[in-house]
């Protein structure tokens, strides 16, 4: 594997290391060496502080081929393999330059990789690296000390070891993911370099340290107040339109009513199908209930198990209704109502009925 006398140069240069079992090797595993600085490791006060100087975007290699052992090993990775160490860890930029025309770049390519050579060499121990690979965030600091990495053409030219590791969550141990994330910052990924600025810092640092996004925690304010007061308004509705409503939240759901709404039918209000998964649910109604009625309908439910799911849904109780945790069994009370209505687009139907 390219990483494997990397990784062997950074426990030489630091003088101390672990060893961790890698698919590869004798009796299907090789021994990869890490530095004592790798991954999990490192200083821990350093992380939780949490003190950032600059903040780079950085691509593990091209199309990421470094990543996955990069962040293993706990180092920061480089290419250029044509550009010689010595003359970048020396400051001569001149002939860093001399070499990038060599190469055959561009006028503008000549530019852009001297300014992530000089980037990779000069930015300080607070500059907060980050990648995204295997569908997290991943973000480091790393010393200053650049190390000549290993003549295998593959492997990366140079390397910075990491302080502390990688990690891929919040400093309160939330998962960073991809999918969790705003585009307009995983949209860096998409940078054809390999080191840029990060434009969208304020919101990163923001996500990293598990502080809220104050138009966030405003718009969950607006969304908990409106659901407060749309509980009270389900709360007042006629039974009829109680039932109206719930067969309303359903259908926008995508759920189908293959039975009549209400009237004369024992055991239960509705019958449901969902026609994408095929399963049904069984769904009784009631504005004013108790626990004893409750456990009577879920009783009806288990002895004439028909469908795949109960929902028993009512507005209000002396007491909150308590379910099993069966999942099959759902309890709604007004507060769930109104967060489905709100999600259904009912809240104009809803103010029109009020008594």
């Amino acid at each position: 594997m390219v990483m494997l006398g990397l990784a062997e140069m950074a426990t030489q240069s630091s003088g101390v290391g672990s060893r961790i079992e890698e698919p590869g090797g004798r009796n299907g595993s090789r021994s990869l060496a890490v530095a004592s600085t790798g991954p999990y490791q490192g200083n821990a006060d350093e992380m939780t502080a949490f003190n950032v100087g600059a903040v780079r975007y950085i691509k593990l290699g091209e199309g990421g081929k470094w990543a996955g052992e990069a962040i293993r090993a706990g180092i920061l990775p480089f290419g250029y393999r044509a550009v010689a160490h010595t003359a970048c860890a020396q400051g001569d930029w001149d002939r860093v330059r001399e070499q990038l025309i060599t190469m055959g770049r561009t006028k503008t390519g000549v530019g852009q990789g001297l300014r992530e050579l000089q980037a990779f060499y000069s930015m300080g121990e607070d500059t907060l690296w980050v990648t995204i690979a295997d569908g997290h965030l991943w973000w480091t600091f790393a010393d200053a000390k650049v190390i000549a990495g290993d003549q295998d053409y593959d492997a990366p030219a140079r390397f910075r070891r990491t302080r502390g590791g990688w990690r891929c969550t919040s400093l309160g141990g939330v998962p960073l993911t991809s999918r969790s994330l705003s585009s307009a910052l995983t949209s860096t990924a998409n940078y054809q370099m390999t080191i840029c600025a990060v434009r969208q810092a304020d919101y990163l640092l923001r996500r990293i340290r598990g502080e809220d996004e104050p138009l966030r925690a405003e718009s969950d304010q607006l969304l908990s107040d409106m659901t407060t007061t749309v509980a009270a308004m389900v709360r007042r509705l006629d039974w009829r339109d109680f039932e109206t409503l719930i067969d309303l939240i359903f259908s926008r759901g995508g759920w189908q009513r293959i039975s009549l709404l209400g009237g004369n039918q024992a055991d239960v209000d509705l019958i449901l199908r969902q026609p994408i998964i095929g399963e049904t649910a069984w769904v009784q109604i009631k504005s004013q209930t108790s626990q004893a009625e409750f456990d009577d309908y879920l009783g009806r439910f288990e002895r004439e198990a028909s469908c795949d799911f109960f929902f028993f849904i009512y507005h209000s109780a002396a007491r909150p209704i308590r379910g099993p945790a069966a999942t099959k069994v759902r309890v709604w009370s007004a507060d769930q109502i109104a967060s489905a209505a709100i999600d259904a687009g009912l809240l104009r139907w809803l103010s029109d009925r009020l008594i």
